[in-house]
């Protein structure tokens, strides 16, 4: 069973566009998983399935970038939590630092857009956070490139169920 059907399964019981916008506000999913849901399987159309989706989506960004320093600043009082942040924020400065100097907050929105695995608002919040992008203007960059995202995977979702009517003449 795929992660999106338990989650549907799960939800089952509450309004169909609720659904859509917990799916959006997950980690894993986030919109790449609730717009195919919105659509395949609730029949919902693109336009809705793309603004409920979305707007699930932004919801966990606000307090991501408004309390991922104050927690991890809590957590690193522990000495195993201090070596992981050190780690990953090590990690992620030289990773990704180049692009960031060179692009700026077009970086952080199209790392966001790119709907592929750990890429996303969640991530991009993580990366903003690192990167010490003050709120002002992450959350507009966060914001297009969840929009970008959007509209990706809502044109990838049309022509998927497109072809899966042209084949399977469902």
């Amino acid at each position: 069973m795929s992660v999106e059907n338990l989650l549907v399964e799960m939800l089952g019981a509450v309004p169909h566009w609720f659904a859509v916008m917990v799916i959006g506000a997950l980690p894993i999913s986030e919109l790449r998983g609730a717009i195919p849901v919105a659509m395949g399987i609730y029949g919902m159309e693109p336009l809705e399935a793309y603004f409920l989706s979305v707007f699930g989506n932004l919801i966990p960004v606000v307090p991501l970038l408004l309390f991922l320093e104050p927690v991890s600043g809590y957590l690193r009082r522990y000495h195993i939590f201090d070596v992981f942040f050190t780690w990953l924020f090590s990690r992620t400065r030289k990773n990704h630092s180049k692009n960031f100097e060179k692009y700026g907050l077009l970086a952080l929105t199209l790392f966001v857009a790119v709907p592929l695995p750990v890429t996303g608002a969640w991530t991009g919040c993580a990366a903003a956070f690192v990167f010490g992008i003050k709120f002002k203007h992450s959350f507009p960059a966060i914001a297009a490139g969840v929009m970008i995202a959007g509209i990706i995977v809502t044109a990838v979702t049309m022509t998927g169920m497109g072809l899966a009517d042209l084949i399977f003449g469902v």
